[in-house]
């Protein structure tokens, strides 16, 4: 990732997310690469053990969840400015709605200041300012039991 981990995007991620960065140096790739290789040998061991949800509450809590998601980082995601520039405002929306943050016309119709009331305006407008919430964690904010216990 390109900065630390905000307490605005950080409850999205799991707590084995590799977060990092650093400068330019073979041995520090040679280390991120072999995290990454550990990281997705342990992901697909997890992937092989899943069992498919039947609870419907859940379900509807899991598909909730993914939709809180896409929508802040259709809405939030720090690329947005640069596709702007690049291909215009509508096409740029349109990306990240179809494209990158696909599902989330599909998934539910809450809006994102549904989801995320301290970013309306007065005036009922989106604050269209950064991370305007939250500290950043340099570290990793959970415990070793995988529990958020950034403030």
């Amino acid at each position: 990732m390109g900065r630390e981990a905000t307490s605005e995007s950080i409850k999205f991620f799991s707590p084995i997310v590799i977060w990092t960065k650093f400068t330019s140096n073979p041995q520090k790739y040679d280390i991120l690469y072999s995290a990454f290789r550990e990281y997705y040998k342990v992901w697909l061991e997890l992937i092989c053990k899943a069992v498919k949800e039947t609870d419907e509450s859940q379900i509807f809590h899991n598909l909730e969840a993914q939709h809180r998601y896409l929508t802040w980082r259709a809405e939030k995601d720090p690329g947005r400015g640069v596709l702007k520039k690049l291909i215009g405002d509508t096409l740029a929306k349109d990306m990240l709605r179809s494209f990158l943050f696909n599902g989330v016309d599909e998934l539910g119709s809450k809006t994102f200041n549904d989801y995320f009331p301290q970013y309306c305006c007065q005036e009922g407008n989106l604050n269209k300012k950064g991370n305007i919430i939250g500290k950043s964690f340099e570290n990793r904010p959970w415990n070793a039991r995988g529990e958020f216990i950034g403030e």
